[in-house]
């Protein structure tokens, strides 16, 4: 962090938590009927209104300061990279150890403990694409539907995508309701069922939000791709088996998938992600190379980040018991087969605007290992092999009371460790049937 300290002078913000001042996470708030933004440092919130009207911000432009006042962040995701290099450059001056004893006390008038505060979605998302941009994930599952032809001929070529609910996007922590759907005709059937969905699954994901986008009609170039993206946030696409395998031919996810999708409330900006940066996963031999459009040398040498995305199950059983979230599973965004710059650049290819705030996933994150695998279609192999927990239950699909926890690290010797922000949400049961 250029000009600013690596440690802070913020109560317990040094300890290895993962949100220290090489860090600073945004996110948003509700406190006296509106909406705050903030930055998370420790276990503090640093209200960026507060620091504006301290004067804390001064040296900032207008426009940057008025953003930093607003309910959501899409006003300054739209300033742009320099923009964001600034404030991130003062918010290290007033929160790095270096800052003088006056500079602490007024800082310390814009902090307030984390504790207890209403967090909320930090963006107004207008559009929301989930890709599918780990290998080992769709050949695991195409070797469930197709042991033949698990990928389809047009995976390595394409980055694959579709067009999410954006509505139906909720802040971490949200309840999540068991929804209705129609499921495939029983045995000997012709009519198929409806009812609450008994095959309900997770996926565990990386989401990145878009910043100053692009005009209709101009693809972003991929060189160009990476100074699209604000930040990342953790993501469950939450997805019902029994409903998508019934109605996604032929045009793909539908209900299954937009009952609901939660969302983080911290946005971790991609400076913060720069120790953590990595090549491009290697294609395997045989592999086609990408096609001109979206290849890039620069792209190939650090377009890719580690980010360890573990995924953690309670049940009521479990909680009822003392017992901690059981880890299940863990993932690297590493190992995705395509990059965030190719699939910005595939997205505007054609033309397609991006706008600040929209939200583009990358589909469930699974390693080569099937103990790496990012949901339960994977880890049961379509519900046929249960899944065995740390307390001596047993999982096919999420049961009503089972709560999903996605953590995020980035751990890197000589480099200050980094804590995605976590994402989780409850299963509840169905509403009453309706007619």
């Amino acid at each position: 962090m250029s000009g600013n300290a690596s440690r802070s002078w913020v109560d317990g913000a040094n300890e290895p938590h993962g949100f220290g001042v090489t860090h600073l996470p945004y996110g948003a708030y509700r406190q006296a009927e509106r909406g705050w933004l903030c930055v998370r440092i420790g276990d503090y919130l640093l209200n960026l209104a507060d620091c504006v009207a301290g004067g804390l911000l001064n040296d900032l432009a207008a426009e940057v300061r008025e953003a930093c006042s607003g309910e959501s962040l899409n006003a300054l995701l739209g300033k742009g990279p320099a923009a964001w290099a600034a404030l991130r450059a003062r918010l290290g001056e007033l929160l790095g150890e270096t800052a003088n004893g006056q500079l602490r006390q007024q800082v310390a008038e814009c902090l307030q403990p984390m504790s207890g505060a209403d967090l909320v979605l930090p963006v107004e998302i207008g559009d929301y694409t989930d890709f599918y941009a780990s290998l080992h994930h769709a050949q695991r599952v195409g070797e469930i539907f197709r042991p033949d032809n698990p990928l389809l001929p047009n995976y390595k070529h394409v980055p694959i995508g579709y067009h999410g609910r954006a509505s139906s996007i909720v802040v971490s922590g949200s309840a999540i309701t068991r929804p209705w759907g129609q499921s495939r005709p029983a045995e000997g059937e012709s009519v198929p069922g409806f009812g609450p969905s008994t095959a309900l699954d997770y996926e565990a994901e990386l989401a990145f939000l878009v910043g100053t986008g692009n005009a209709l009609g101009e693809p972003v170039p991929v060189d160009q791709a990476r100074g699209c993206i604000f930040g990342v946030a953790l993501l469950n696409d939450w997805s019902a088996r029994d409903i998508q395998a019934w109605e996604y031919q032929p045009l793909g996810p539908f209900l299954g998938k937009n009952f609901a999708t939660s969302l983080s409330p911290w946005v971790t900006p991609l400076a913060a992600l720069e120790p953590f940066r990595v090549p491009a996963a290697i294609r395997g031999a045989g592999d086609p190379a990408p096609l001109p459009y979206l290849l890039s040398a620069a792209d190939q040498t650090g377009g890719g980040l580690d980010i360890r995305i573990s995924v953690s199950l309670s049940t009521g059983a479990s909680r009822a018991a003392g017992m901690a979230p059981m880890e299940i599973s863990s993932s690297s965004t590493r190992d995705l087969y395509w990059t965030v710059a190719q699939m910005v650049a595939h997205h505007t290819s054609n033309g397609c605007n991006l706008r600040a705030g929209d939200t583009l996933a990358t589909g469930t994150v699974s390693g080569p290992a099937r103990a790496t695998a990012g949901c339960l279609m994977e880890l049961t192999r379509n519900g046929t092999e249960p899944l065995e927990l740390a307390n001596g239950e047993r999982r096919l699909w999420l049961e009503d009371g089972d709560e999903v926890l996605l953590t995020g690290m980035c751990v890197m010797d000589g480099v200050a460790v980094v804590r995605i922000g976590s994402c989780s949400g409850r299963i509840g049961a169905a509403a009453p049937a309706r007619r």
